[in-house]
């Protein structure tokens, strides 16, 4: 069946509606914006009604746009953002607590013990980053009723009425058996969650029910979390293909093919996807503020917003002796330190925002540095270049800092909108799926390519004094 689809992309601060047609592209698009709570003692909180008000509002705005009806529907979502809800109603139980979100730092430092065997199951180390520690807090805090999951499952139920999720986030959760891409019975055991009625574990592609809120019934066909989904939207479908997207963290996940890689670098071995029933793996590091710490240095007044960025950091030539670790909500991969808060050193009374501005840039490019490495290390090969996409992209300046301290080509993508183009590709190949992924995969043309333009004995002596920095971050207790 050919026509346009709708990909919808239900991210931390927005959603994005995409209305792909196979031959003339994104003919129609939409947003609609979220706003996640920030409050003390680490903890970031959504309404859920936002969430798919977003969904709902975005998709309909997207059609109006395009003036076409739609085949099929594709969604991709928050990975690790829960929620307790009613399945005979579809009414939330709880807000979302969102994948930034530390509260279940308690749950997890009285399950330390099982640290190791999880991460042998499951492939995620005991953080309160993933899903289940939030999932175990939800019980033990706040109720005992209905069912508690990862915000898809909610989005799809109140979309369809099926209770499903993908491979993919499932394995989001610290729930799931990583080499068998099931409900592992041994990590909900631990987490006290044995008893818990779970969704049912789908494909990425394929038909999970009909929706009808974007107006006539229409099938929903694709389902994964957003960081696969951009991943798949640029091609890195072989082993030791990489990618990064800058969204309000930074991620970088590295295709390694049909089974998973747990090396010891710090990177998370998780589901890339499953598509006819076959399983593809990848490995993942996160940064947890990219678009949230320039959001920061915007509510502080010191730039207007992310267009700011290029202009004010363009300035001056250089970070001027400042150095700025942006944990701004603990730092992940691959440090692990949930306790981390951001520092920022070198500051003198010169210090102007274009310093603060391109010492943000270091810190952010920085830390994906740290997650190529790691990367390295686990495939046993350096990458060869990186491929971004994200709304932080289009800022030249960092895209430049990524290039000088990675010491590799950066090619950007063409669309920003990766995730909902990932998205989209799935609806498609859930239509068809005799269909190959590259047919329904957009081919790969960056918009831009960024070369390296300091030596490399520069960018160590840059990334030195970023490890400094981070070495010299104060140990917090929660």
């Amino acid at each position: 069946m050919t026509g346009p689809v709708l990909a919808v992309d239900q991210g931390t601060s927005g959603t994005k509606a995409l209305v792909i047609c196979p031959d003339r592209g994104v003919i129609g698009s939409a947003t609609a914006p979220v706003r996640p709570r920030h409050l003390p003692g680490g903890r970031v909180e959504a309404d859920p009604r936002e969430l798919l008000d977003s969904v709902v509002g975005a998709g309909r705005r997207a059609l109006a746009a395009a003036g076409e009806p739609v085949v099929a529907v594709g969604l991709s979502n928050q990975g690790e953002t829960v929620l307790a809800w009613d399945p005979a109603t579809g009414e939330p139980l709880t807000d979302a607590i969102v994948w930034q979100d530390r509260r279940s730092t308690g749950v997890c430092a009285e399950l330390a013990p099982h640290a190791d065997r999880l991460r042998e199951v499951t492939g995620l180390p005991l953080d309160p980053y993933f899903a289940a520690p939030k999932m175990a807090w939800i019980r033990r805090n706040l109720t005992r009723e209905g069912v508690v999951t990862t915000s898809d499952a909610w989005l799809v139920h109140r979309l369809t009425g099926e209770f499903v999720t993908d491979a993919a986030t499932a394995g989001r959760t610290q729930l799931l058996d990583l080499d068998r891409a099931a409900w592992s019975p041994e990590a909900l055991e631990v987490y006290g969650l044995s008893g818990e009625r779970l969704p049912r574990i789908v494909d990425a592609a394929g038909p999970v029910g009909t929706t009808s809120a974007f107006g006539p019934g229409v099938p929903l066909t694709g389902l994964l979390v957003d960081q696969q989904a951009a991943l798949l939207a640029q091609g890195a479908t072989a082993p030791g293909d990489a990618k990064c997207t800058y969204g309000t963290g930074a991620f970088l996940l590295a295709q390694t093919g049909d089974r998973p890689r747990r090396g010891g670098s710090g990177l998370v071995a998780c589901v890339a996807w499953r598509l006819a029933g076959r399983t593809a793996y990848c490995l993942d590091g996160q940064v947890y503020t990219a678009a949230s710490a320039v959001r920061w240095l915007t509510d502080l007044g010191v730039i207007g917003g992310a267009a700011d960025l290029d202009p004010v950091g363009s300035s001056v030539p250089d970070a001027g002796g400042v150095t700025f670790v942006p944990a701004l909500a603990g730092l992940a991969a691959p440090w692990w330190r949930g306790d981390a808060r951001g520092s920022v050193t070198g500051l003198g009374l010169d210090t102007t925002a274009g310093h603060l501005v391109r010492a943000l840039c270091e810190g952010i490019a920085a830390q994906v540095v740290e997650l190529a490495g790691a990367a390295t290390t686990d495939l046993g090969a350096p990458l060869a270049t990186l491929r971004v996409d994200g709304g932080l992209t289009r800022s030249a300046l960092l895209m430049q800092t990524q290039a000088d301290l990675l010491q590799l080509p950066v090619e950007v993508a063409s669309s920003p909108d990766a995730t909902a183009l990932g998205a989209g590709a799935l609806a498609r190949l859930g239509l068809d799926p005799l269909l190959p992924l590259g047919d329904v995969v957009p081919r790969w043309r960056p918009s831009a390519v960024y070369e390296p333009r300091v030596s490399a004995a520069e960018a160590a002596e840059r990334m030195d004094a970023f490890r400094a920095a981070v070495a010299a971050l104060p140990e917090r207790t929660p």
